[in-house]
């Protein structure tokens, strides 16, 4: 088993750097990799930032760990904000920070 990873800690850390950060966004993985089944990644936005329009290679979820987001796929759209989990549709989908934000992405990749 792997050691503890306390999102809090890694939350406070990824937003400050987003926020002092030219695009301001800053991501690290927390668990897996490009070759694994399962990857996660905690994902800071700057308020007003986001991912553009994308494509996902499996089965996702984001959990909001810090602040306010906005998932957008088509002409639907679902907010989020601390403690919220959002499933991640299959279609192209865009993710907008409206304040300074924290995510954590789960992938689960298809075989």
């Amino acid at each position: 088993m792997n050691a503890t990873v306390s999102l809090t800690e890694l939350a406070e850390t990824e937003l400050a750097s987003a926020v002092a950060s030219n695009n301001g966004r800053s991501a690290v993985t927390v668990r897996g990799g490009r070759d694994s089944q399962l990857r996660q990644t905690v994902m800071a936005l700057r308020a007003g930032e986001g991912l553009d329009e994308h494509s996902s290679p499996g089965e996702a979820t984001l959990q909001v760990l810090v602040g306010r987001v906005t998932l957008r796929s088509g002409d639907q759209s679902w907010a989020g904000v601390a403690g919220d989990l959002l499933p991640i549709p299959d279609t192209v989908h865009a993710l907008d920070a409206l304040e300074d934000s924290v995510i954590l992405l789960t992938v689960a990749k298809a075989h």
